[in-house]
């Protein structure tokens, strides 16, 4: 399933999936277990994985993969211990064929007792990776920026009325004599949205927001 949630006119569209799934698949007395997630960095990506090993630690094998970014430039697998490039490279094959990105697979194996070669482990394991994707939902998302600006107590009825009325979601604020907020839109609305915080008197962009406008 496919669930476009906005469009992104410089062509940095991406899709990923909405919520963790998973899948369980079994060969020859072998199971694999297929947890795929969201993941926005790296970070987010090790934590996943490292949870996995841990809930399944008397596993023979946790193999995984991940792709990052909306130019789909950040990935990394692991065999974690079977043949080389007969687990990790099949899981992230897969994130490749649906074109996916800023996920992660694991794919946890309890052997069953039979060796099923190097062909039967690098099917085994892009099938379990497959089954879990199709589990879930695939969504389409734009690359999305922040705006990082101050402005004077007195000017917070003209912010909060563009906050409100603009596609943006507030990160962070904090309201004091001088006040601060950070704001979340589209990449390509970053620009007209930092154009119009400028005409609010007494708005000043944080530097890296400046180059927007």
């Amino acid at each position: 399933m496919l669930r476009i949630f906005c469009n992104f006119a410089a062509t940095m569209n991406y899709l990923t999936l909405k919520s963790p799934c998973e899948a369980i698949f079994k060969e020859k007395m072998s199971k694999f277990l297929a947890f795929a997630h969201p993941a926005c960095n790296a970070d987010e990506a090790k934590a996943v994985i490292a949870e996995y090993g841990r809930r399944y630690h008397d596993a023979r094998h946790v193999c995984w993969a991940y792709m990052l970014g909306a130019g789909r430039t950040d990935f990394l697998s692991s065999d974690n211990g079977e043949p080389s490039g007969t687990a990790g490279k099949p899981i992230l094959g897969q994130i490749n064929s649906f074109g996916l990105t800023d996920v992660v697979i694991v794919v946890v194996r309890y052997f069953g007792g039979i060796k099923l070669g190097t062909s039967g482990l690098i099917a085994a394991y892009r099938q379990a990776a497959r089954d879990a994707i199709e589990a879930g939902e695939i969504i389409e998302l734009s690359e999305m920026a922040t705006v990082t600006f101050t402005f004077p107590y007195l000017a917070m009825n003209d912010v909060m009325r563009l906050t409100k009325g603009a596609d943006v979601s507030v990160v962070n604020q904090q309201f004091d004599n001088v006040c601060s907020m950070t704001l979340s839109c589209k990449l390509d609305d970053r620009p007209a949205l930092c154009a119009r915080l400028t005409d609010i008197d007494g708005v000043s962009l944080a530097e890296d927001s400046q180059d927007a406008i």
